[in-house]
């Protein structure tokens, strides 16, 4: 039988993907966008989603059938109360309603492990006091905590994407550490140069392989996929295409004249991508150069959505659906699956020392 979750907060299932990479099932998800949970079902069309704001779900009758039925407990719930400069926020503050929502759950279900992924300055704000009141909170409920922030990189994800990680594990006298660097290495070319010939405005939805396979990094997420899905390049604007034809390989903006010169709040704004070395964070907006570091190394134009969760690590068997906006969201706030992946294989080895 394999070990179940629960994943909430859960988007288009970046975390779930890489728990069920490892081997977990997952009995229930809970996405409150539309557009974003009718992704997650197309993609995994048996298991049980709720497309809900989640703190109209009563907490027994919705949760209570899997108290002690479930390994874990998964999620990333928003912490918005917590990073206001000058005065103390905690984790009672009324804009953590859904964090607190989510600790309601884990004291509900009582899974022998919980996993919750953040922004990395979670752990640090305020001088580490709502990291410890994280920990104090969940103590009191009979887990024992670890916590620190992982990169993506350090598990084959060609990204420079740093994650806060908190694990619990219930009746434990130690905490269980987090997962340890598993020494794979991906370029941003491993990732997409099968991929690299469409020029502004051209692809399809769907659509055949042009190019065989030139990594193994590509040869494990083309695994099982016959068809190229979300691959359609943004059509730029004739200003825009006028900058990036000027910007060689390896550089950005300094490449610009200053009458081309934009005000930008984006670091790596204008930037091309490094072939041989790893993607800044994949954020939501990938498919505008001023928005940052996502301009590919060396065509005239942004990342499609197939090359950014290529980068994110999800195989081309997921696909993305809705606008192109909520394609975005799906991919730039996704946890990449094969960091979730690391950190699943990490419950299991300690479920096997149990």
């Amino acid at each position: 039988m394999k070990p179940t979750v629960i994943d909430l907060f859960a988007g288009v299932g970046g975390l779930s993907l890489g728990f069920e990479m490892a081997g977990f099932e997952v009995a229930l998800a809970n996405e409150f966008d539309p557009s974003i949970a009718e992704a997650y079902k197309r993609n995994r069309p048996d298991t049980r989603m709720i497309v809900e704001d989640i703190t109209k779900l009563p907490v027994d009758d919705t949760f209570g059938p899997y108290e002690g039925k479930v390994t874990a407990v998964i999620g990333g719930p928003p912490c918005q109360g917590f990073s206001q400069k000058g005065s103390r926020k905690s984790i009672n503050d009324p804009r953590n309603f859904l964090f607190r929502y989510y600790f309601e759950v884990v004291k509900r279900v009582k899974p022998k492990y919980f996993v919750i992924e953040n922004v990395p300055n979670l752990l640090t704000t305020e001088g580490g006091y709502f990291k410890d009141e994280i920990i104090e909170l969940f103590s009191g409920i009979g887990y024992a905590v670890s916590c620190g922030v992982l990169c993506a990189a350090d598990f084959g994800v060609p990204q420079d994407r740093h994650r806060t990680c908190i694990l619990g594990k219930l009746g434990a006298t130690e905490p269980i550490s987090l997962p340890k660097p598993n020494g794979a290495h991906t370029t941003v070319w491993d990732a997409i140069s099968d991929l690299s010939y469409l020029e502004s405005g051209e692809g399809s939805e769907e659509q055949g392989y042009r190019n065989p396979p030139q990594s193994g990094y590509q040869c494990m997420l083309r695994a099982g996929s016959n068809e190229l899905c979300n691959h359609i390049a943004t059509r730029h604007s004739r200003v825009t295409l006028e900058r990036l034809e000027m910007i060689a390989p390896e550089c950005g903006k300094e490449m610009l004249p200053e009458e081309h010169h934009t005000k930008s709040i984006y670091s790596g704004t204008w930037c091309r991508m490094k072939k041989d070395g790893i993607a800044k964070t994949i954020t939501t907006r990938y498919d505008t150069p001023s928005s940052g570091e996502f301009t590919h190394p060396y065509l005239n134009r942004a990342i499609t959505t197939r090359e950014a969760a290529r980068i994110q690590s999800f195989p081309d068997t997921f696909h993305f659906y809705g606008s192109k906006s909520s394609q975005m969201k799906q991919v730039g706030n996704a946890v990449p699956p094969l960091l979730g992946k690391a950190i699943a294989e990490r419950i299991l080895d300690d479920m096997k020392n149990d």
